[in-house]
């Protein structure tokens, strides 16, 4: 493996193939009938993930990608699908396990993301590699923004949660 740093859209293709490994663990643990305690453990931690994400690429990257690329169609369409993933993480973070629909709310912003993921892919990241932006950067601002984030975990929970208040 290599030393160099990651840049941006690497960056961000790791979070998307930690997110997807994540779901599987949590359709395995669902499928096999796991204890309430580890599904809510994992989606809560799925949630998070995804909100850390979220705001990474809503304050970091998608500003300077809308400027780089032109695009606002596709951009615009993203950041609707983070509204609609925000809306599923709210009422999952809302719920219990035991409660009707947690799972199949969980399994629904799984194949959400898939698709935001797969449109990102295919889409947008490579008008961004054409475009110029200074990707190298922009990881070590993500990184920095990250590290923000994760420090104050029930901040950002708390902040999504009223968001939708």
């Amino acid at each position: 493996m290599s030393d160099t740093p990651l840049d941006a859209l690497e960056l961000l293709d790791a979070e998307h193939k930690a997110a997807r490994d994540l779901f599987r663990a949590y359709r395995e643990l669902a499928a096999n009938d796991a204890p309430e305690a580890r599904r809510k453990a994992l989606a809560e931690q799925i949630c998070m993930e995804l909100t850390i994400h979220a705001k990474l690429e809503e304050e970091l990257f998608y500003p300077v990608v809308r400027e780089a690329i032109r695009d606002d169609d596709l951009l615009d369409e993203a950041e609707v699908e983070h509204m609609a993933a925000r809306d599923l993480i709210v009422q999952i973070l809302s719920m219990d396990p035991h409660e009707e629909l947690y799972d199949a709310k969980v399994t629904v912003l799984g194949e959400y993301i898939d698709h935001h993921v797969r449109e990102e892919r295919e889409e947008i990241f490579p008008k961004v590699r054409r475009s110029g932006v200074d990707l190298a950067r922009m990881a070590g601002l993500l990184r920095v923004r990250r590290r923000e984030l994760e420090a104050v975990p029930e901040a950002l929970r708390e902040e999504l949660l009223v968001s939708v208040a």
